[in-house]
């Protein structure tokens, strides 16, 4: 696997973003986390709407700040997102969690989506989140041992209006700040 890392949205990577929001678009999945459904056609729009999303004074009511980032690679491949929620509203709680990730489809079975959450659970710590929510659906296995991996504990389980089984995991994160 690359070395990896994960850095804030930024204009320098417009080219390369477009290709891993193409890739995902032709790929016909659903495209998650949702941050990156947006249109991102007026791209210095969207990425500042990104850092926006982080002030809670400029969030729609009802929604809750998030911290948007990109998972790449030494050559600044975009290989996954993560979209970090500061803070839990009961649908959230439920079926969102704090934090909801996803790799590109050309980039996935590499063992990225373990590094994605794992420094994910860093930023989350950073943030000041020391119990972290983690969602899947019932059909993810591939998710479902993500979290597992990086210390999930199972909870239990959440069913949406339309029958879907959403599993839901808990990492308590060891930090010092305790």
């Amino acid at each position: 696997m690359d070395r990896v890392s994960l850095i804030k949205p930024t204009t320098l990577l417009e080219k390369e973003y477009l290709s891993f929001y193409k890739e995902w678009k032709e790929s016909g999945e659903v495209m998650i986390p949702w941050v990156i459904e947006r249109s991102p056609f007026e791209f210095g729009k969207m990425v500042q709407s990104l850092y926006d999303n982080e002030n809670e004074l400029k969030l729609p009511k009802g929604w809750v700040p998030d911290s948007t980032y990109w998972l790449v690679n030494e050559q600044s491949r975009i290989l996954g997102c993560v979209n970090i929620r500061h803070k839990l509203t009961e649908k959230l709680l439920n079926e969102g969690g704090h934090i909801g990730y996803g790799i590109r489809p050309s980039e996935r079975r590499k063992g990225y989506a373990s590094r994605l959450l794992e420094l994910s659970l860093e930023k989350a710590d950073l943030i000041g989140i020391r119990k972290v929510l983690v969602v899947c659906d019932d059909y993810n296995t591939a998710s479902r041992k993500t979290i597992l991996k990086n210390g999930g504990i199972r909870d239990d389980d959440f069913t949406d209006n339309q029958g879907n089984v959403v599993h839901r995991f808990w990492i308590t994160l060891n930090t010092e700040k305790q």
